[in-house]
């Protein structure tokens, strides 16, 4: 049986971690429409960065296969999965009421291409959760992921598929316990609400709260059942800088560490809490916004790190290019190097950008109840909870293409019992008509009530 909190072969924070990088290159060409927030060209930007700083040849670059339905159905309903599959920008005015059922149209419009984004990214975050479930790395990344709003039968908040939730299922074939992090300015409504009732599942998201999307994610929401106080939310308010972050994240996350002892650790890396983004309000310098995957890297534990938000796009390529440098434990130069987007990043031309002088509108005096009240809830949970082990799932079979990069040969690992699908043949044109169910010991594992389908028109 995985003891929870076990250390890798990696040894000390001092040493470098073995990384695994998902991307594919098609990710920047989906384009969610004019003037929409959301552009997945921000994670090309970020792969462009990565490659001019020589971070990639200390990687195993993989290229995500897609997931398929049933992978998708493991959460997601299975009638909601076929209309992602099915709907185009040519049909959808013929599909109203499917739109409006599954809140599909505005904020989450229908795009050229939408199910086969929905499938890369979250290949990626599934394919990454498999590689640390082997033992292939320490520490899987994501960027094009953490899409942590989609609920299982609903859009919401420009994400589709929850490839956090899928992410966390196939963690949990192997560790009893697994941790989900999320710093991104929005509260991580839809991963908190999938284990809302288990204990095998401690969720803590850091957020801005009070007439802000999605409006959930107050002190007082806890868990149930089950899950009673293995959902810890810490609501923010306006310009909040790094020191009062930290005041929190540390002694928090620290706490949640000694008493949860997860057996992996999931981090969503949401870059629209940085100074300056176009939807957020906090003032965190990328330093600051790192010192968090820093501070879980420290614990030695497998890790998956996964994007989120972030909408002045420059600051995201530069936060998650030296989140990844962090990951690697190499410090990038502030001077960025000549590449193909270069001028995004004018007129410095450099890693770093100061934060503002908003003000900060969390108090000392706030900031010490909300951290006294989180760390009241987590002394009631004595013992890290222990789960009955069965006999252990298969992996979801996701294989994943090596890119080719010089310096990756010796990297990739020839034993692997992960099979390199050379041809990535395409997915059947048609939704498979059977719901998969998550295996057995995962029913009582995602919220079923939270995620009722309501198919009555308002």
């Amino acid at each position: 049986m995985e003891a929870g909190g076990n250390s890798l072969p990696s040894g000390t924070d001092g040493v470098k971690r073995k990384v695994s990088y998902f991307y594919d290159p098609e990710v920047g060409n989906y384009y969610y429409g004019q003037g929409h927030p959301m552009k997945p060209h921000r994670i090309r930007m970020t792969h462009a960065l990565l490659a001019h700083y020589g971070l990639l040849q200390h990687m195993h670059v993989l290229k995500p296969n897609p997931a398929r339905d049933k992978d998708l159905c493991r959460f997601h309903a299975d009638d909601y999965v076929g209309f992602l599959r099915s709907i185009t920008p040519e049909t959808q005015q013929e599909q109203l009421r499917q739109l409006k059922r599954f809140n599909v149209g505005e904020d989450c419009p229908v795009f050229d291409g939408l199910y086969s984004f929905c499938q890369t990214y979250a290949g990626g975050s599934v394919g990454g959760a498999v590689k640390l479930n082997h033992g292939h790395c320490d520490i899987a990344v994501n960027w094009a992921g953490g899409l942590h709003h989609a609920k299982k039968c609903e859009a919401s908040g420009f994400c589709y598929v929850n490839d956090i939730v899928l992410a966390i299922l196939e963690l949990l074939k192997v560790h009893e316990r697994v941790l989900y992090v999320d710093i991104d300015i929005h509260h991580g409504d839809g991963v908190e609400e999938a284990f809302y009732t288990t204990d095998r599942v401690m969720t803590v998201s850091f957020h801005k709260f009070g007439d802000y999307f999605p409006g959930t994610g107050d002190v007082r929401d806890i868990g149930y059942g089950k899950g009673k106080y293995y959902s810890l939310n810490v609501p923010l308010d306006d310009g909040i800088d790094d020191d009062s972050y930290q005041s929190l994240f540390k002694p928090i996350m620290g706490k949640v560490m000694e008493i949860f002892r997860p057996g992996a650790v999931v981090l969503q890396c949401g870059a629209d809490s940085l100074s300056g983004d176009r939807l957020g309000c906090f003032n965190l310098s990328i330093k600051g916004h790192a010192e968090c995957v820093k501070f879980m890297r420290s614990f030695n534990v497998p890790l998956l790190l996964l994007g989120g938000g972030g909408y002045t796009i420059r600051n995201v390529a530069r936060c998650w290019c030296y989140e990844t440098g962090v990951a690697l434990g190499i410090e990038l130069d502030d001077k960025m190097p000549q590449h193909e987007y270069y001028e995004y990043f004018g007129p410095d031309y450099t890693l770093h950008v100061a934060p503002s002088n908003m003000e900060n509108k969390n108090s000392r005096i706030l900031l010490e109840e909300i951290r006294s009240k989180l760390l009241d809830n987590l002394s009631r949970l004595q013992h890290a909870p222990s789960v009955q082990f069965q006999e252990r799932p298969p992996d979801t079979d996701l294989p994943q293409m090596d890119e080719d990069h010089d310096g990756e040969d010796e990297r990739s690992d020839p034993g692997s019992d992960i099979e390199v699908d050379e041809e990535r043949k395409p997915l059947p044109s048609r939704v498979k008509s059977e719901f998969v169910e998550p295996e057995a010991k995962d029913m009582d594992i995602v919220k079923e009530d939270a995620h009722r389908c309501s198919f009555a028109a308002d």
